[in-house]
């Protein structure tokens, strides 16, 4: 972790719908709060983090159903899914903003909003022989990422975000998601 404080024109604003995530992982906001801290300190894109007069991320702790709602009505997809990200910034504002570190707006700035479902990512967990909290951050730091502009939908476009989401996991001391 970084010794450096966090900006305080930053707000993260978690929404807790569903108990089941204070009730099986009440370490939920510190681990937020570490995996944004990463974001913080070691993500370019966030390096004119600090200009803004404000900045605000929104999470939603939520359950599969609410979930699968969500992926329903925004992706067309029935089912429950793990992490939901949804950007504020276009892609012009992220390079003119967060890149570039110009014509910084003088009002608060949403940098946008991520849903997590907690079934979805325990049975992953599961499944896949990680701790909660280990799959937990990895998908904070991927949903943030995605806020920032990184996608996986190119081969290209993989590599960086995973290159990256293994050395903030790293930072964490977390273990390469993508090993087999």
């Amino acid at each position: 972790m970084t010794s450096e404080p966090r900006p305080n024109n930053i707000d993260l604003d978690i929404s807790l719908e569903s108990p089941i995530w204070a009730d099986n992982f009440p370490e939920y906001a510190a681990r937020i709060d570490d995996c944004f801290d990463q974001i913080i300190w070691q993500v370019p894109e966030a390096r004119n983090f600090h200009k803004f007069l404000h900045l605000e991320l929104s999470i939603l702790l939520t359950d599969d159903d609410n979930m699968r709602n969500l992926n329903r009505d925004y992706r067309e997809k029935d089912k429950a899914t793990n992490v939901l990200s949804f950007p504020s910034l276009s892609e012009q504002e992220m390079v003119k903003f967060l890149v570039d570190g110009r014509e910084i707006p003088a009002f608060p700035v949403a940098l946008g909003d991520i849903t997590f479902a907690y079934e979805t990512i325990k049975n992953e967990a599961a499944a896949q022989g990680k701790s909660f909290s280990d799959h937990f951050c990895h998908l904070c730091l991927h949903g943030m990422l995605h806020l920032l502009g990184y996608d996986h939908l190119e081969d290209d476009q993989a590599e960086v975000m995973e290159a990256l989401e293994k050395k903030l996991l790293s930072k964490l001391s977390i273990d390469d998601p993508y090993q087999d």
